[in-house]
């Protein structure tokens, strides 16, 4: 078994991946995480359990935040054949105003609607977390499934 996977609740479990509080040299929050899952899907090596949410969820709010498309994204890293040469394609491709504190801002906070409440509860239950008071955003499970916090 891979080191940097475990089976747990959800299925494979990627223990490698940035959490989505990391934030890229940009100030972006999320960025370096969907790279790093945009490398493993390159690679063939991104989990079927990440598959299913890739380019969607965070991926793709972040890219909808940025007025820009997820292959946009994923085309800039199989090119790049260095870190400099990612981050200006990035730059190139990304608007000139990030609105960093907004999109930072909403990130934290997706999952502490009314509407999604019921949806962070299942998934809490999911992973034998619903006690967790200290769970209260979709980052945060995702930062628990994935053994970043205990």
């Amino acid at each position: 078994m891979d080191k940097e996977i475990i089976h747990g609740p959800t299925g494979e479990t990627l223990l490698d991946l940035p959490s989505p509080y990391e934030a890229h040299s940009c100030g972006l929050l999320h960025l370096p995480r969907f790279l790093a899952k945009i490398q493993k899907h390159l690679k063939g090596t991104l989990p079927k359990t990440y598959q299913r949410n890739f380019t969607k969820g965070f991926d793709g709010f972040l890219c909808l935040h940025l007025g820009i498309e997820p292959q946009q994204v994923i085309d800039c890293v199989s090119k790049a054949e260095s870190a400099a040469e990612l981050t200006q394609s990035l730059q190139e491709l990304f608007p000139k105003q990030l609105k960093v504190h907004e999109w930072n801002r909403r990130l934290v906070q997706i999952g502490m609607s009314d509407m999604a409440l019921e949806k962070l509860a299942e998934i809490k239950e999911n992973l034998g977390a619903s006690n967790r008071e200290d769970l209260r955003s979709f980052a945060d499970v995702i930062d628990f499934d994935e053994k970043k916090i205990s």
